[in-house]
């Protein structure tokens, strides 16, 4: 069974069918799906599908506000598999996340990236975990900068099945040492 993460606002829970009206609510909008490269959910029949294929992996987390978790606001996870595109060795991992737009610009997505970072280095023990962003989701590139990520790479021509393009995508990391530091000088500001 999933593990229920926590912070303040947030309560990261796994996905369930019940949510697919609620992820079609957020995920149906375009400037959420190719901005991360797929495509806006259809119809709730879709969103319903994409919750049984993708988002009830190990590690994927539906987003909601502690004052409603029956509505998923967004989405967040931890790949600890890699691809044979990307493989990744023991102890990494890469993150992927996105929020509803209504909720832009109120912190969430930072808040949630931290948790699942802490979750992820404490909890399951990783070592290092990578997060891309596409060239112009300025968003996704703030979020990883607010959350201690630092340039990794460029992958100049990552094809994108779903949309049928080739993009540029910058590719960030954060070790598990950098994580304490910049937690504990979070803590410092916040205290």
């Amino acid at each position: 069974m999933r593990m229920i993460l926590e912070t303040d606002r947030l309560i990261l829970r796994g996905w369930e069918d019940s949510d697919a009206a609620s992820l079609f609510k957020y995920a149906s909008d375009s400037r959420i799906g190719l901005s991360a490269g797929w495509l806006p959910h259809a119809d709730i029949k879709y969103s319903r599908a994409v919750i049984r294929a993708i988002l009830s992996r190990e590690e994927t987390y539906a987003i909601c506000l502690k004052g409603n978790a029956n509505e998923p606001i967004g989405n967040i996870g931890l790949n600890l598999k890699g691809s044979p595109k990307r493989p990744l060795l023991q102890g990494e991992a890469e993150l992927g996340f996105w929020v509803g737009h209504p909720y832009w610009g109120r912190g969430i997505a930072p808040e949630a990236v931290k948790e699942i970072l802490r979750h992820g280095f404490f909890d399951l023990g990783l070592k290092r975990v990578y997060c891309g962003y596409f060239k112009g989701n300025d968003n996704s590139k703030k979020v990883q900068q607010k959350c201690g990520f630092k340039f990794h790479h460029i992958e100049n021509e990552t094809y994108i099945i779903m949309l049928d393009e080739t993009r540029v995508e910058y590719i960030n990391v954060i070790t598990n040492n950098e994580f304490l530091l910049f937690h504990k000088k979070d803590t410092l500001f916040n205290e």
